[in-house]
């Protein structure tokens, strides 16, 4: 039977350093220098100057065309676009590049269902550009979209994707042609669908034979370019961009995360097509994503910079490699760190669980042998462990409810316009929340039995992190790794020497070095509205450091009386210095982050009319509307019945004037009917300079059986269930002829009815329409301002 050891004993820490307060201080120095290695590696690099060398990136003359293509909103199909595109062409063909535009009807990548309940194409117009390579083995496409959304001018998304090819394409013809061929895609359609990408993945020539693709995108204004997803046997693509990117950040959790996700980029219609290769974005800055905000003037040119160097770096890097050796046979595991990029064949991932295991198994036992713990204190610092994992992310969960409890438009942004203050705020709690419940139990169950408890929690969750997402397993088990041998080897040295003061902060810097990336990465990605998520790796972090925390404390063992209870206050001390620093970050951001004329607070309407009866509605999908959205909107309704192009979530609605608007027209073209069904060849012309048209036919006057768009033939997915509407279409950007559609159909009465609606942009020309004040703006919705009008057909 295992007999606890005496107390005194028990309580002994991996270190027990004579002059505990020096030893504090510089294994917290150490530590903090760490940490500042890794937030500078993680900066964005500086702005290359309009003469810089032909040879290289510039983000100043990049930048020119970022005010070409974003001077103005340009969703696909509009007349802005139309100048962009220009621009575009005009651009590369002064490069002497053979240029072409792709024009053609495409689905959605992946034939997805649009949002709007049907399915999704486009008419796009794609910009092709290729850079003939001196020996092909394949070619390497640089891919981004010069599309905007309908709400802004998309001055980061995606005319910094855009602007960046147009500079990398100006470096590279500037100099020796490379190996393999080169070809610049800027895609339309991809706000509305991803349908360019589509068409040129599955349908262009030069997509034929597949190859390695460089996709560029912003979801925010600044902040590091983020290599976020790969194609799957990332390996050897891995390999390249460690190697040859200048500022390479990224890691194998974001890859894996994103797989998990329901999110898709152009990247995803060429994934779908069989193409390799690599998606990379910067994110934070997300309050303006989408919104009429996202101009030029908003973007850090450091961000524009940093997207440029690394793309050009790899145009150059996979134009001279043989594209054949391309294919591994597995996933790299990978992260960032100070001057570089570790990685490692992710079928290394099981094998090093198993070793941590092993490893923290290890430091229990020597541990136990060495008389700092005993069992029972080992069993008991292994439960406790996970008070703070569950407590940090709730306490984070729980101050970002109170911050949207008293600014509600924050509830339509992806992140607070000045985040900042808010950030600190949740590591701070994190901090607070390690503290206490570490003074709080260390004289309970000994610094010894927490240590290795913690490290048993990093140990499980690179178990289940393997199991479930493979390349984020390293997050935990290197840490757990680092910190079993550092306390093995503290555990063979003098206690009271350095020498374990120096083991247990190397194994710490293991998990600074790991960790810290991954938690100031997660909150532009996720936004404070998942901020829990960046305190979970927090406080696994602080797991990793506890050896290290206990020097904050005074030395366990011994004490008694009023000794003992000033012991206790100083080991609260951390814990109330970092609850009061969370109270002050968040009272600071609550000062500084407020809504005003250059943060406005979002708001959402929508204007739908129904042509046939003429009942007009405002609607918006704000589900607690701001007083300005109030004015318009009183109640709550489903409106697919009336609007199937809207989908049939619930939305705020509230009655509005009758605007003179025409409905789009419907021409029969041809009218054939049969003894077993009817086929309608029908042309559906906008009457306004329309976004997108859909078509819906009502399943009590017949039934869809096929259906050409364009000269598309349509897959789609049958609705089942007592759903009004069983076939839909949505098409973007539809030229002002109008789009031909074939129905091949069998009725159930003599007249089928047909539901069209189309939609345009921009309610100020609204009867009952009231200007936004100052303060109030546009959330970033592909809804926002629209305006649509809808008539049924019975024909």
């Amino acid at each position: 039977m295992d007999a606890p050891p005496p107390r005194s004993a028990a309580d002994r820490a991996f270190a027990r350093p004579r002059r505990r307060p020096v030893a504090a201080v510089v294994a917290l120095a150490a530590l903090a220098a760490v940490a500042a290695g890794v937030l500078f590696d993680l900066r964005t690099p500086a702005v290359a100057p309009a003469d810089a060398p032909a040879a290289g990136f510039s983000a100043t003359r990049a930048y020119e065309h970022v005010r070409v293509v974003a001077a103005e909103t340009h969703p696909a199909g509009s007349p802005a676009n139309d100048r962009v595109r220009a621009h575009l062409e005009t651009t590369l063909r002064g490069l002497g590049l053979e240029t072409s535009v792709q024009d053609t009807v495409a689905p959605e990548a992946g034939q997805l269902s649009g949002a709007a309940g049907g399915t999704t194409l486009a008419r796009v117009r794609n910009v092709v550009a290729r850079l003939p390579g001196t020996d092909p083995t394949g070619r390497v496409f640089l891919v981004a979209h010069y599309d905007s959304v309908q709400s802004g001018p998309g001055g980061n998304d995606d005319a910094a994707g855009t602007s960046a090819i147009l500079e990398v394409a100006r470096a590279l013809t500037s100099g020796p042609r490379p190996r393999n061929d080169v070809v610049f895609v800027l895609t339309d359609a991809e706000e509305a669908c991803l349908c360019g990408a589509a068409a040129f993945a599955a349908g262009h020539p030069l997509a034929a034979d597949g190859g390695v693709v460089l996709n560029l995108e912003a979801r925010g204004s600044t902040g590091p370019v983020i290599m976020f997803e790969t194609s799957r046997r990332n390996a050897a693509l891995v390999d390249a961009f460690g190697r040859a990117a200048p500022h390479p950040v990224g890691t194998s959790f974001a890859v894996e995360v994103y797989r998990l996700l329901p999110n898709d980029t152009d990247f995803t219609a060429f994934l779908a097509e069989g193409f390799v290769g690599l998606n990379s974005a910067y994110l934070d800055g997300g309050a303006i994503y989408h919104t009429p905000l996202d101009t030029p003037e908003s973007m850090d040119r450091r961000s524009l910079q940093h997207h440029g160097d690394n793309a050009l770096a790899l145009a150059r890097e996979f134009g001279r490699t043989d594209l054949g050796d391309l294919y591994a046979a597995h996933d790299a595991t990978y992260f960032p760190v100070p001057g570089g990029l570790v990685r490692y064949p992710g079928w290394a991932t099981w094998p090093l669980v198993l070793a941590a295991l092993l490893a923290v198994g290890a430091l229990g036992w020597a541990a136990r042998r060495r008389g700092r713990t005993s069992l029972p204190r080992l069993a008991a610092g292994f439960a406790l462990a996970v008070v703070p994992v569950v407590v940090a992310p709730l306490t984070a969960w729980l101050l970002w409810a109170g911050v949207r409890a008293l600014r509600p438009g924050h509830a339509e942004l992806l992140d607070p316009y000045r985040p900042g203050w808010y950030r600190l705020a949740v590591l701070a709690l994190a901090a607070a929340v390690l503290f206490g419940w570490y003074a709080s139990t260390r004289r309970l169950v000994g610094p010894a039995a927490l240590a290795v408890g913690g490290l048993g929690w990093l140990v499980v969750f690179g178990a289940a992190l393997a199991a479930v997402a493979p390349g984020g397993s390293y997050l935990t088990t290197l840490p757990a790794l680092a910190g079993a041998l550092g306390g093995l080897v503290a555990l063979a040295l003098r206690i009271d020497g350095p020498g374990p003061v120096v083991a247990v902060t190397a194994a710490a810097a293991v998990g600074v070095l790991v960790l810290l990336p991954t938690v100031v990465l997660l909150f532009p990605a996720l936004g404070m509205g998942m901020g829990a998520v960046a305190a979970l790796f927090a406080a696994l972090l602080g797991l990793a450091a506890l050896p290290v925390v206990d020097l904050l404390h005074p030395q366990a063992g011994g004490a008694r009386g009023m000794a003992a209870a000033r012991a206790r206050r100083r080991g609260a001390l951390p814990a109330l210095v970092a609850t009061l620093a969370a109270a002050v970050c968040a009272g600071v951001g609550l000062s500084v982050d407020r809504f005003d004329a250059a943060h406005p607070i979002p708001t959402h309407l929508m204007y739908a009319l129904d042509a046939g009866s003429g009942q007009a509605r405002w609607l918006s999908h704000e589900t607690d509307p701001q007083p300005w959205t109030d004015g318009y909107v009183d109640g709550v309704e489903q409106v697919g019945d009336e609007f199937p192009g809207l989908g049939d979530t619930e939305l705020r609605t509230g009655p509005a004037p009758r605007a003179d608007l025409p409905a789009a027209q419907v021409r029969v073209l041809a009218d054939t009917r049969t003894t077993v069904g009817r086929e309608l060849r029908l042309r559906i012309v906008p009457q306004r300079q329309a976004r997108l048209l859909t078509l819906h036919v009502d399943t009590t006057t017949a039934m869809v059986q096929n259906a050409v768009v364009a000269g598309r033939p349509v897959f789609f997915d049958r609705i089942t269930g007592e759903q009004r509407w069983d076939f839909g279409i949505v098409f973007h950007a539809p030229p002002p002829e109008g789009v031909e559609v074939t129905l091949t159909l069998t009725p159930k009465t003599e007249k089928v009815d047909l539901r069209v609606m189309d939609a345009s942009d921009g309610l100020a020309a609204l009867p009952g329409f009231r200007p936004r004040p100052p303060d109030v703006g546009v959330v970033g919705s592909h809804s926002s301002e629209m305006l649509a009008v809808a008539r049924t057909h019975s024909l």
